[in-house]
């Protein structure tokens, strides 16, 4: 009986089901998508292409790893290593040792500039060169193999790949001034190699590229070839005996990652999107499918209520709900599961373009997040379902018509008391936060926003009924007319149906302002950082890989030069709590007592001039100092970029390190932890009666094929280009929740105004002229859409006070530029979504409308 009813309604009446159509369609949609982004972080690969020749690589483990204690059990929590970690050459001998081992190839890699003193004239520039140890040449070549004129370098020279030296008109014999992490040099051109050894290479003598690099005695990875009839399993079992755990032993598509360092980062922004975002997400998407299904079973009220009068009993009725929704919820899904993989693909492509993503990473489309959608808004639609069709179905026939015809004029006790307790909780995790610093604060950031917007959900028709009170009061006095005080009565009479499209405004409004919000603040801070921070005269960058060494001593002597300090730009990671998490760190050379001269920190603590004492000294940010409970004299515990356990002594806090470096540390202590230990820029200060112009163009003829010159400006510019991944991806994620909730708003208001056709027709058939009925319908949008507004703006405040202060130390930012078109949205959004579902009730006589069904 049940199921040929559920099929009836759907089959006879599905407007009814429109608006749970809609709902359930959009929040599978924004599943599909995130799950997709998801599983493509999990699987995410690339082949091989410089290692494709040795089956088995050996390389560090690119992740900072931490056990900590999780109540009885002990977890694992990692994160991706901000630099490349590398291993000890020391270990291909090792590794050689093993019987199925022929060779065991050290892998350096490290950026070099050409220094342009002997060669004048911009066509015989050098690209960009990747300076590598000669053995190498065995892993994509076969040694001397690759050369196809000349010899192989010996001290002092070096072997260029034919392609480059051609196009630099360059042939063995010539001189080049090369500069390189390690130190600068001339070297003799020996020989040229075959294009497949490595394009744009320089090859040297082992010994001299390990002291090039930067970072002698360590090697990116080591390449192993087998020996005749080893197959790779039993060469990668030899090599797991030989190294045990002080590196990975890599087969397959995971040599990719010692090839390209950024999949790792791909990896890890994509599971997060597609985890934590699509956590978030399907949080959301639950919440809307809960509200809209249960707002379309309440309507039904008059339709269970004559159920029960006809002798139907509760468990049919709750079954006739829980049969619609498996007819209804799957067929929903599967439609929003083509937009969600469109949603997926412009989302993925977006990284891409932007480089956050290696070229040749491919979306991972798999039935898991398909399967997923359906299975979460099935569960949706039937637990909003079965709440929704609690109260009709425990009616006694005889109340059942009577109860339908009017709605409850309180929540019920239950319903009450889990708003009430997630309100606590709220209350409870937003004064927790506010205790707590940095990262530690963030991370209550999502408890905060749910128990909240739970609290206004359950407790809707309360709020609603205040609002309408508090802010019907000057529609009531006279000054909006007869339909101003006729949408006032409206809404306070009928809170039940107001607070079903209270919440969905609210939610846009507390999604959004929590994500946009907390953007502007850390880009408003950073950026009254910098402005305050940055007092040097000129920025001296470069437009390759970065500035050599001795760049800043040369900097230093240009005449009217009065300070000139290199700033070497890293990350570090530290332990916040159970998570690891990573900071932002400045290498600095020269005299830390001249910082001030070009690097207004706002020293609170301690003296910067103490970085000179030692090596294993740290300036720290206030705020990341607060984070970890450090203070000035006490050692913090620190991850170097490549992963290097350190605990360096605090010198001193500083006020402004968002935007500039949240950790300062001396360059020696960081530079043979880098991927790249060239300079990001040179800070210079003018003697007080120095011509800047003249000072801009010595600057400048230090190098000037590749030297940037610039001022505090240019510093700021290059800081807001740095956060511009950052700023694009909150943007999307609060456009996708902004917008998915925005529809369901929508979605609600229409099925709000489109159930009141009985009292439209009523009101017009007692005398209400259309404009009168409209100008009501707009009255009510606009309480609706301000009380959205407030109730979403308080919560996104809640929220935003702790966080903000525990990562910037500053109160929120809230620009009107932002703010001012998100409320102006929300109005629109109400109006419309109340106006033009009105105008179509208003076209049907009122004798229908009057007399016809809900």
């Amino acid at each position: 009986m049940t199921n040929g009813l559920a099929r009836a309604s759907v089959r006879f009446r599905p407007a009814s089901f429109v608006g749970s159509l809609v709902a359930l369609l959009l929040g599978a949609a924004v599943i599909t998508a995130c799950g997709t982004l998801l599983q493509t972080g999990l699987t995410a690969h690339l082949p091989p292409v410089r290692h494709a020749g040795t089956p088995v690589v050996v390389a560090a483990d690119q992740q900072a790893r931490v056990t900590v204690d999780r109540g009885e059990d002990r977890e694992s929590v990692s994160t991706t290593l901000p630099e490349r970690a590398r291993v000890e050459t020391a270990l291909a001998a090792e590794i050689a040792a093993r019987p199925g081992v022929a060779a065991a190839v050290p892998d350096i890699a490290f950026p070099l500039q050409e220094v342009r003193t002997g060669r004048p004239g911009p066509d015989a520039a050098l690209p960009p060169l990747t300076g590598r140890g000669y053995a190498a040449t065995a892993i994509t070549g076969g040694g001397a193999a690759v050369l196809t004129e000349g010899r192989a370098p010996g001290a002092g020279e070096i072997a260029l790949d034919a392609a480059t030296a051609r196009a630099a008109h360059l042939a063995p014999g010539d001189r080049l001034t090369l500069a390189a992490p390690g130190g600068s040099g001339g070297y003799r051109i020996s020989g040229l190699t075959a294009e497949g050894a490595g394009a744009a290479s320089a090859w040297f003598a082992d010994a001299t590229a390990g002291e090039l690099s930067g970072h002698p005695g360590r090697a990116d990875a080591i390449a192993v070839r087998p020996r005749e009839g080893v197959d790779t399993r039993t060469l990668a079992e030899q090599v797991r005996q030989a190294v045990g755990d002080r590196a990975r032993v890599l087969t397959g598509d995971d040599r990719a990652e010692v090839e390209q360092p950024g999949l790792l980062q791909a990896r890890e922004l994509l599971s997060g999107l597609g985890g934590s975002f699509g956590g978030i997400a399907a949080m959301t998407a639950v919440f809307v499918v809960l509200g809209t299904v249960a707002l379309a079973t309440g309507q039904r009220a008059r339709e269970f209520a004559l159920l029960r009068a006809i002798g139907a009993t509760p468990r049919q009725i709750r079954r006739t709900v829980a049969a619609e929704a498996v007819l209804l919820a799957p067929v929903a899904a599967a439609l929003g599961i083509l937009p969600g993989l469109a949603l997926a693909r412009w989302w993925f492509g977006q990284l891409v373009e932007r480089g956050a993503v290696p070229r040749g990473v491919r979306l991972d489309v798999g039935p898991l997040p398909m399967a997923a959608a359906v299975l979460i808004s099935l569960l949706s639609a039937l637990t909003a379902g079965y709440v929704a069709a609690r109260r009709p179905s425990k009616l006694r026939p005889a109340q059942a018509l009577g109860e339908a015809a009017v709605e409850p004029s309180r929540p019920g006790v239950v319903r009450t008391g889990l708003g009430l307790l997630t309100l606590a909780g709220g209350i409870a995790l937003a004064a927790l936060a506010a205790g707590r610093a940095g990262t530690d604060a963030a991370n209550l950031a999502l408890g905060v926003v749910m128990c909240l917007l739970a609290s206004v959900a359950l407790l809707g028709p309360t709020v609603a009924r205040i609002a309408a009170t508090v802010l019907g009061l000057p529609l009531r006095s006279g000054g909006a007319g007869a339909a101003g005080s006729l949408a006032a009565d409206n809404t306070r009479a009928d809170a039940r149906r107001l607070a079903s499209a209270i919440t969905p405004i609210a939610m846009v409004t507390a999604f959004c302002g929590t994500l946009l919000f907390m953007q502007s603040t850390i880009a408003h801070v950073s950026a009254e950082h910098v402005r305050a921070g940055i007092v040097a005269d000129h920025v001296l960058g470069s437009t390759g890989a970065g500035l050599p060494p001795g760049a800043a001593a040369r900097a230093a002597e240009v005449p009217g030069v009065r300070t000139a300090l290199g700033v070497l730009r890293t990350g570090a990671v530290y332990q916040a709590g159970d998570a690891l998490a990573t900071a932002t760190a400045l290498g600095v050379s020269g005299d830390p007592a001249r910082l001030p001269q070009v690097l207004d920190l706002g020293v609170e603590e301690g003296s910067l001039a103490d970085l000179a004492k030692a090596p294993d000294t740290v300036a720290v940010d206030a705020t990341l100092a607060g984070t970890l409970g450090v203070r000035v004299g006490e050692r913090v515990p620190l991850r170097l970029g490549d992963g290097t356990e350190v605990t360096p002594l605090v010198v001193a806090t500083y006020e402004r390190g968002l935007g500039l470096g949240q950790l300062l540390l001396p360059r020696a202590a960081v530079a043979a932890h880098v991927s790249n230990a060239f300079d990001s820029q040179v800070l210079v200060a003018d003697a007080p009666s120095a011509d800047r112009a003249a000072v801009a163009a010595g600057l400048a003829a230090l190098d000037p094929a590749g030297a940037t010159v610039t001022d505090a400006a240019g510093y700021r510019a290059q800081a807001d280009r740095d956060m511009e991944i950052s700023s694009w991806a909150n943007t999307v994620m609060a456009g996708v929740l902004g917008g998915f909730a925005a529809v369901a708003a929508a979605n609600t208001l229409v099925m709000t105004v489109l159930d009141r056709r009985r009292e439209v027709g009523l009101l017009r058939l007692a005398g209400t002229t259309r404009r009168q009925i409209r100008g009501m319908m707009r009255w009510e949008a606009l309480l609706v859409a301000a009380t959205g507004l407030l109730v979403g703006g308080a919560i996104a405040w809640i929220t935003l006070v702790p966080i903000a202060r525990g990562i910037t130390g500053a109160a929120p930012h809230v620009p009107a530029g932002t703010a001012l078109p998100l409320a102006a949205g929300a109005v629109a959004l109400a109006l419309a979504a109340t106006g033009l579902p009105a105008r179509a009730l208003l076209r049907i006589r009122p004798i229908d409308a009057g007399a016809g069904r809900q």
